[in-house]
């Protein structure tokens, strides 16, 4: 996890305005990689504009616009075990439309890792977050599950989601990663890998979620 932190840190802080996705996706694994990372998770998203409202878009030649979000999607591998981290960043003036949908998104994770208890099912972890976005008006736009366990694999059991029935035990570790589509427009996700301990949940990310504006 550090690892894929310190290398979003270092690359986040240096994106340009006009800067493809595919190079800031190519700097973000070389980073990696030059920290210890064996390898990526996954393959790394980088979707600015109207790429953001596709959760799982491939890097692309197009340039990152002014004023535009651009989801941040990427994990090493470090001794056989995967992270997964996703930050959304603005290059300039954010519009109020980006601002209310970061808040949105951000005050759904923050309330879902500072809530989610061993006990609890992963489908009322799930809700947590989900109940935020629907009273805000987006519920729609929110079309993917909270989360997912990681570890040797970067998908694992179990499956936070509306619906699952898995009950959430101490140890277990996972993402808690709520988003908000809007075609045409683009979207914000944010995403922490977490661990169930004493109870309660911890974040292991230490990536800032600070980075959404930037002159």
């Amino acid at each position: 996890m550090e690892i894929a932190d310190q290398a979003f840190q270092q690359v986040a802080s240096a994106i340009q305005v006009g800067e493809t996705e595919r190079s800031v996706a190519w700097r973000l694994e070389k980073a990696m990689r030059e920290l210890g990372a064996e390898g990526l998770s996954f393959d790394i998203i980088v979707a600015a504009g109207p790429n953001a409202a596709l959760p799982h878009h491939h890097p692309s030649e197009r340039p990152i616009g002014a004023g535009e979000p651009v989801v941040i999607d990427f994990g090493s591998r470090y001794e056989g075990y995967c992270s997964d981290t996703t930050r959304t960043i603005c290059l300039g003036p954010a519009d109020d439309t980006f601002r209310k949908v970061y808040d949105i998104v951000l005050g759904a994770q923050l309330t879902a890792i500072a809530t989610v208890q061993a006990g609890m099912t992963a489908g009322q972890a799930d809700s947590i977050a989900r109940d935020i976005i629907k009273q805000a008006g987006y519920g729609d736009n929110f079309g993917h599950s909270l989360g997912h366990g990681i570890g040797l694999a970067v998908h694992e059991y179990p499956r936070v989601g509306p619906k699952a029935e898995a009950a959430l035990e101490e140890g277990m570790v996972f993402t808690i990663e709520p988003g908000i589509y809007v075609p045409g427009w683009g979207g914000v996700r944010i995403e922490d890998t977490v661990v169930l301990e004493k109870g309660k949940v911890r974040s292991l990310n230490t990536s800032s979620k600070s980075e959404r504006v930037r002159a």
